[in-house]
């Protein structure tokens, strides 16, 4: 356990890489640690390096993996699969795939025009942008491997859940016409060589860095203001662990906003440290990556409303429940 725990330190928390910050910014900027500007400072380069440096060498590492996963792969391996074990299936795909919402929306197009059923669908829509490998390695980082794993566990659940109702209400007739008959080209798996696959495991890691780093950015520079600026009393009077109100407000407040969960975890790390409950921090990241606007608008052009809303409704509520969930269990993983 000593070794395991020396390891998460120093590879994920990167305990090092916190020191040398602190040198940094004692001895060159010449900061005092225990002011605000200091430990504000710190927090911003700790946080902006640390994520950086984990989000290079998972997504290359995901992205490897993901070269033997083609859309066109996990398309006929879905559809050689139904019910239950199809829709799991589609969320533990989700988890491969680091899209942000707004990414997975072309291939549920195209998983929806390839004939799959559509719960198995939104199981993938929801899993893909709520729950990958990266984000639980992050959220490992910044809290503990229980809270990462029971996260990877609830946002399968949750993806599985409202596929299944989304499917069992047969809401096909409200996809939009040219979804449900958009050809799809059956174009067999290329034979990659290694060179293939490192240049596009290396192509992978600029296209994502390119996206997300305002947002990794902006989060940690918004964790920052909240770690050391904010006073703790007034973030508990709005939104504190004991406030029933506060998952709620946090869900809908993370709505409006479009980031992707590598900027908004630096945010989650400092309301938690402010007081406010795992479950309201954690259901604020959720909501900001699985119901951003942008996406919903773009899913509004590929279905109709009804199920737009009935999706909409499934994950707002069950965002919700987990955020409960979490404040009422919390200390059993902290």
């Amino acid at each position: 356990m000593e070794i395991f725990k020396w390891l998460n330190d120093q590879l994920l928390r990167m305990d090092w890489l916190a020191y040398l910050v602190r040198l940094l910014v004692e001895h060159v900027f010449g900061l005092d640690m225990a002011s605000r500007i200091g430990a504000s400072v710190h927090f911003f380069i700790y946080d902006v390096i640390k994520i950086f440096i984990l989000l290079s060498v998972l997504i290359f590492s995901i992205s490897w993996v993901q070269s033997h996963f083609p859309p066109e792969r996990t398309r006929r391996i879905l559809g050689n699969m139904s019910g239950f074990k199809a829709r799991l299936t589609g969320a533990l795909l989700g988890t491969i795939t680091p899209f942000c919402s707004c990414s997975s929306i072309p291939l549920f197009i195209g998983f929806t025009s390839s004939g799959l059923p559509l719960g198995v669908t939104f199981t993938f829509l929801i899993s893909s942008p709520l729950v990958d490998l990266a984000s639980v390695i992050l959220l490992a980082s910044i809290f503990n491997w229980y809270i990462a794993i029971a996260y990877v566990l609830v946002g399968l659940v949750l993806a599985v859940v409202g596929g299944t109702l989304i499917g069992a209400l047969k809401m096909e007739r409200h996809v939009e016409s040219f979804v449900m008959h958009n050809p799809v080209l059956d174009i067999p798996q290329e034979q990659l060589s290694i060179r293939d696959r490192l240049n596009f495991s290396w192509g992978q890691v600029s296209d994502i860095f390119l996206r997300v780093w305002p947002y990794v950015l902006i989060g940690v520079g918004i964790g920052a203001a909240i770690h050391n600026w904010i006073p703790e009393n007034l973030i508990t009077a709005l939104i504190g662990q004991d406030n029933w109100w506060s998952v709620p407000v946090a869900t809908l407040v993370g709505i409006p906003m479009y980031a992707d969960i590598f900027g908004t975890l630096p945010i989650a790390e400092a309301l938690v440290a402010k007081g406010v409950g795992l479950g309201t921090a954690l259901a604020f990241m959720m909501a900001v990556t699985a119901l951003s606007l942008p996406s919903l608008i773009m899913l509004k052009k590929v279905v109709k409303g009804p199920l737009l809303g009935l999706f909409f409704g499934i994950v707002v509520v069950g965002i919700m429940l987990i955020g409960y969930l979490f404040n009422a269990f919390s200390y059993l993983l902290i």
